[in-house]
């Protein structure tokens, strides 16, 4: 449970941050708000469709993982936006 946890703050924390950065960004993706919101919902979601029997996993280990792909598919000037403002931090 230790790495998830670990997982969450590292991994998603550094994506959340250059996501955020992305949204307020002028020439972000026109994909990102919709996507956003939808992962969104999906993690809100109180009856979790995807995975009725294991509702904690797919919160716990799926939502980093499409928050880690959709920073992924960020354009290269968004990125370099973020890496400017010296928010990003290095993984080790």
């Amino acid at each position: 449970m230790k790495r998830i946890v670990a997982l969450w703050r590292v991994v998603a924390g550094q994506d959340l941050r250059l996501l955020w950065f992305a949204l307020r960004h002028e020439n972000r993706p026109g994909w990102l708000l919709p996507g956003l919101a939808g992962l969104a919902l999906f993690a809100v979601e109180p009856l979790n469709f995807a995975l009725p029997v294991i509702g904690a996993v797919d919160e716990l280990v799926l939502v980093p993982l499409v928050l880690h792909g959709m920073v992924k598919m960020l354009p290269a000037h968004v990125l370099d936006g973020f890496a400017r403002t010296g928010r990003m931090r290095r993984r080790a």
